[in-house]
C-alpha cells in the first residue's frame, strides 16, 4: 500500500475517536458544563447529524477543488473546533463547535475513501478502502479507551487538545503525501451520483458515510432518552442490543434475494 493510504487512515482514525470519546468521558463533562449525561450525550449526536448533511454537501461543495486542499481544509476545521471545545465553557457553543467538526469530518471521510482508492489503483482499491476504514474501527477499540483515560486522568478538555494537535500535525503529512489533483470537472445531482458512482465517486463515499452516521444519531439519541427512564444506565445496552437483532432483517432479505438469484440462475 502507498504511504499516503495509512495518512489517511491515520485521519479516519482521529475522526473516529472524537466521535465517541464523549461516550467515556460523560460523568467529566456534565460535572464541569452543569448539564445531564443526556444533555451531554448530545455530544455525540449533533455530531453524526453534522456528518449526515456534511458529507454529501461539502462532497459537493468542495467537487472543483484538488483532494489535497479538501483534506487539508477539512483537517484544518477539524482542529480549530477541537480548540473551541477545550476553550468553552458554554455548552450550546459546545454543541455548535462538535457540528461544525462534524462537517469537516465528513467531508475528509468522503474525499479520503476515493484519495486512497485512486493511489492504490485498482487492482488494490478494495484493500485500500479497507485500510481507511479499519482506522475508524480502529478508534473504537484503542483511541475511544485511551481518550477516555486520559480525560480522566487530565481532565475531560485535554483529549480534545491532543486530537487538534493531532489534526494539524496530520495536515502537514496530507500535504506531502496525497498527490495534487485539478479536481472533478462535472457538477452532478445526487441522483445521478447514486446512478453512476464512477462519474461521481466522492458523493457516492459521502453517502455511505452518511448511512453509517444516521444510525449513530438515532441510537445515540434514543439511548441518551433512556436515561432518565427507570432503566438508568442499563438503558444505552437495550437500545443496543434491540438496534442489533433489527439489522438480522436486511441481512435475512439479502440473504434469500441471493438464493432466489442463485435458482434463477440455476
Amino acid at each position: 500500500m502507498p504511504l499516503v493510504v495509512y495518512v489517511l487512515a491515520l485521519g479516519t482514525f482521529l475522526m473516529g475517536t472524537t466521535e465517541f470519546v464523549v461516550a467515556g468521558l460523560l460523568p467529566e463533562i456534565t460535572g464541569d458544563l452543569q448539564v445531564s449525561v443526556a444533555q451531554t450525550g448530545l455530544m455525540i449526536t449533533v455530531f453524526a447529524v453534522g456528518m449526515i448533511v456534511g458529507a454529501p454537501l461539502m462532497a459537493m461543495l468542495t467537487l472543483r477543488l484538488p483532494k489535497q486542499l479538501t483534506l487539508m481544509l477539512a483537517l484544518g476545521v477539524f482542529a480549530a473546533g477541537h480548540v473551541i471545545v477545550a476553550l468553552s465553557s458554554n455548552f450550546t457553543l459546545v454543541l455548535a463547535a462538535r457540528f461544525l467538526t462534524a462537517i469537516a469530518t465528513g467531508a475528509f471521510w468522503a474525499v479520503a475513501n476515493v484519495a486512497a482508492a485512486r493511489a492504490a489503483g485498482p487492482a488494490a482499491s478494495s484493500r485500500a478502502l479497507g485500510l481507511v476504514g479499519a482506522g475508524a474501527m480502529l478508534a473504537n477499540v484503542v483511541g475511544v479507551p485511551l481518550g477516555a483515560f486520559a480525560g480522566q486522568a487530565m481532565g475531560w478538555r485535554g483529549p480534545f487538545w491532543a486530537l487538534a494537535a493531532l489534526a494539524a500535525a496530520a495536515i502537514a503529512l496530507i500535504a506531502r503525501t496525497v498527490p495534487h489533483d485539478g479536481g472533478d470537472a462535472q457538477t452532478v445531482s445526487m441522483a445521478l451520483a447514486v446512478r453512476f458512482a464512477r462519474q461521481a465517486p466522492v458523493l457516492a463515499s459521502a453517502l455511505t458515510v452518511s448511512a453509517f452516521n444516521l444510525g449513530t444519531a438515532i441510537g445515540s439519541w434514543i439511548a441518551g432518552l433512556t436515561l432518565d427512564t427507570s432503566l438508568g444506565t442499563t438503558g444505552p445496552a437495550v437500545v443496543g442490543t434491540v438496534i442489533a437483532a433489527l439489522t438480522l432483517i436486511p441481512t435475512t432479505a439479502l440473504v434469500l434475494a441471493q438464493r432466489r438469484r442463485s435458482a434463477v440462475t440455476v
